[in-house]
C-alpha cells in the first residue's frame, strides 16, 4: 500500500557526538514533518556519546514529548549503523521508517520530505526510496578531492562487480517500508561503511522495489567524519565477499 494520510514516519536516528547538531537536526524534523502533514516519530539512538549528547536527547524529549522524540542507548553491543537501526526498530512505531545522518549532511526540507520520498514512494509504490547523490540535480557539498574520489570509486567498483540497479549504494538516506527493512536486517551481516550497500544489494536479491530522488549531500559542520582507513578495507572486504556469495 502506498503512503497516505494514515501512514507514520519512524526516523532512526544513531548519534555519537552530536550535542551541537542533534537540537537543530530534530527541530528541522519536527518542522518539516508538521508543514508536510505528515504523523512521525525520531528515535534517537546514541552509542553512549560522553559529549552529552544523551542529555541534549532528553531535553529534546520533554520539549517536543515522548510520543514524538524517543531517546533509547546502546552500548551493550559493539556499534555500528545496522545495530542500531536493529535497536532503533524495537521502538518504532510507524509503518514507514526513515534513516539518515544525525550530523546535518542530509538536506531536510517539507518539500523534499514530501515531494521527494513521500511522493515518490506514491508514484511507484516502492519498497525503498534511496537518495541518491549521482543522479538528477543531488550532489556532494564540502568534501575535499580524496573523500569524493573514495565515494564515486566506491560506487563505480560495487556498480561494475554487483550491477545492484541503484545509483548510490553508500548513501544513508532512505525511507523503507517498516517490514521490508526488517527482512533486510535479517538477511545482511556487513558492518560500518559496507552496511548500507549490502541492503540495496540484498534488497534486490529479494525482489523489492527501488525508487530514487536526487539529495544534496553537505559535509558536516560539527564533529569529525568517522570514516578512516579501517572502514575503507572493511568496504573493500565486504564488497568482496557480496561478489562472491550473489
Amino acid at each position: 500500500m502506498a503512503a497516505g494520510s494514515a501512514d507514520k514516519f519512524s526516523v532512526l536516528l544513531p548519534t555519537y557526538n552530536e550535542r551541537e547538531n542533534l537540537p537543530l537536526v530534530v527541530w528541522l524534523l519536527a518542522r518539516t514533518f508538521q508543514e508536510s502533514g505528515i504523523n512521525f516519530e525520531i528515535i534517537i539512538i546514541d552509542d553512549g556519546s560522553p559529549d552529552g549528547t544523551q542529555e541534549v536527547a532528553e531535553q529534546l524529549e520533554k520539549i517536543y514529548g515522548s510520543d514524538k522524540i524517543v531517546m533509547r542507548e546502546i552500548i551493550s553491543v559493539p556499534f555500528s549503523s545496522g545495530t542500531a537501526y536493529i535497536h532503533g526498530m524495537k521502538h518504532a512505531s510507524g509503518n514507514f521508517i526513515v534513516i539518515m545522518d544525525a550530523d546535518l549532511s542530509h538536506h531536510v526540507s517539507p518539500s523534499f520530505m514530501y515531494s521527494g520520498f513521500n511522493l515518490k514512494q506514491k508514484e511507484g509504490n516502492f519498497d525503498i526510496v534511496s537518495g541518491t547523490r549521482y543522479k538528477g540535480n543531488g550532489g556532494v557539498y564540502g568534501w575535499d578531492l580524496k573523500r569524493k574520489l573514495i565515494s564515486r570509486g566506491a560506487n563505480f567498483l560495487t556498480q561494475v562487480l554487483l550491477r545492484p540497479g541503484a545509483s548510490d549504494l553508500t548513501g544513508s538516506f532512505r525511507l523503507y517500508r517498516k517490514e521490508v527493512l526488517q527482512k533486510l536486517m535479517e538477511k545482511c551481516v556487513s558492518k560500518g561503511y559496507v552496511f548500507q550497500m549490502e541492503m540495496i544489494v540484498r534488497a534486490r536479491q529479494l525482489g523489492y522495489t527501488i525508487g530514487e530522488v536526487p539529495i544534496s549531500f553537505v559535509d558536516r559542520v560539527y564533529g569529525e567524519s568517522k570514516l578512516g582507513g579501517n572502514e575503507i578495507v572493511s568496504f573493500l572486504k565486504g564488497l568482496l565477499t557480496l561478489f562472491a556469495t550473489t
